[in-house]
Formats: C-alpha cells, structure tokens, sequence
C-alpha cells in the first residue's frame, strides 16, 4: 500500500483538511489490508467464496465505522453495509463509504480490480477521498491524485464491466470508436481513467452514492470531468442515496463523450 499522502491538492486546504485525508487514506489502505488477510482463506481446501466475500463485506464495514467513530465521534456515516442513520441528512460532515466494492472480483482469485472508497462530504462538498487498490498495493487520494498525463491518443478507451453493458455506454463507445477495456468494480474503473490507462469511464446500469464518492473526489482532485451522464453535478447525501449514472473522463473528452450519451 502506498505511504500516507502529505497536503491536499485543493488551494484552499486547511490543516483540518489535512487530516480529512489522512484520516481516509490510513483508513481506506488498513481496511484493504485486513481485506487482503481475509482474502487469503480463499485458497484453503473447501472453502465457500460466497461466505468469504460476505464475511469480507461485514469486517471491512465494521473496522471503517469503528475507525472514524475512534477520531469523528461527531461526524455521520453513509455506508453501503450499514443501517441508514437519516441524521445524516442534517450533519455538516457525512463520511460516505464502500467497504468492499467489486464483491464478486474479491471472490476470484488472482484479480485485482475491487476497492476500498472512503470519502467525506462537508457542507455538501467533497472534501476528502481515497480509494485503496489492496490487490496493487496502492492508495489514491484527493491528497496525492496523479495529474493526468497529456493527450496522447486520437481513438480513447472506455472502461466497462465485464458483466454488465448499459445501451448508453456501448452507444457512446461505438460512437466515438473506442477500445473497451473490461475491469470490476466502479472504484477500480475510475482509478483506470486517474492512473492515465483509460481515457472515459461511464455509467448508466444503476449505482449508489457510496460507490461513486470517493473516486469522485479523486477524479475531481487529478483534473479529470467528472458529472452525471446529462452533465450534471453529482449530488451527495441525499434521502435516497441511489445515483444511477456518471462520467469520468479526460477533460477532451468530455463534450463529445456527454454529446453522445445525450441522444
């Protein structure tokens, strides 16, 4: 895993800031470590991935809530495996949080394409994010998101699910002529488009907050377009935390990619 980030990128960071992503980071790279452990029981004689990957779920939920109520005793918490505290709908800070995303790429040995997402909203913005890679041994942050390499390629490449292709997003790829790149989970795509290996990352087959947060603030804090697939903003800690669709993209290509996913 990578070393703790050291200062936001915002302008406007604050030492309290500072310790947002930290906070995230650390949390995020020990709970893909504890994932990663957990994981190896996958190679014992009779072993059941189902229950591995549900035991998984349930002790990466458990740590990442006990470690923020340790250092925000005051702050809410969104996430995928727990109970909805709707509190957290007049908090100034909601931690929104995906323990283990892409649960069935956990369960298959030898892949690398799950996530850990830790992000924090304050006051409606997304102020810190990380998203750990336990299987590469990294964690991106809003606190060290590469910046994205210069344009080196006239044809993109599009990120999608090996199991699951919107209409929308095949469209889009077939209009624009890309290559597609299958990966797992949403965590794992969109760190594809920060890493410089894909240029466009789109969604439209259904999502939570939870699974789109913390890649959001990564992307956003790298220079990457980030919106819903119309071009509006994504929008946190709502009463119904379903937020079906995104895009993450290089910034040239996101007129044309909204373009195309606007017809």
């Amino acid at each position: 895993m990578t070393d703790r980030a050291i200062t936001p990128t915002a302008p406007d960071s604050s030492s309290a800031q500072v310790e947002d992503v930290l906070a995230a980071v650390d949390i995020a790279t020990e709970a893909g470590r504890r994932l990663l452990a957990h994981r190896a029981a996958l190679g014992d004689p009779g072993a059941d991935p189902a229950q591995i990957k549900a035991a998984g779920d349930r002790l990466s939920h458990e740590f990442i809530v006990a470690a923020l109520a340790d250092r925000f005793p005051h702050d809410s918490v969104l996430s995928e495996e727990g109970a909805d505290d709707r509190t957290r709908l007049t908090a100034d800070r909601v931690w929104i949080v995906d323990p283990l995303d892409g649960t069935r790429e956990f369960g298959e040995q030898g892949r690398t394409d799950w996530a850990v997402h830790v992000a924090l909203l304050d006051r409606g913005r997304l102020t810190a994010g990380a998203v750990a890679l336990p299987a590469l041994g990294v964690t991106h942050s809003t606190g060290d998101a590469p910046t994205a390499p210069a344009p080196r390629r006239r044809v993109p490449r599009a990120v999608v699910s090996r199991t699951r292709r919107p209409e929308p997003v095949m469209a889009m790829a077939a209009a624009l002529g890309a290559e597609l790149v299958e990966m797992g989970s949403a965590g794992a795509k969109a760190m594809a488009v920060v890493r410089g290996e894909v240029e466009i990352y789109a969604h439209a087959g259904g999502q939570y907050e939870w699974d789109s947060a913390a890649p959001v603030a990564v992307a956003r804090a790298a220079g990457l377009h980030v919106s819903r697939i119309d071009g509006s903003e994504l929008v946190y800690n709502q009463e119904n935390p379903w937020l079906p669709d995104l895009l993450i993209c290089r910034p040239e290509w996101a007129g044309t990619a909204l373009e195309v996913l606007a017809r």
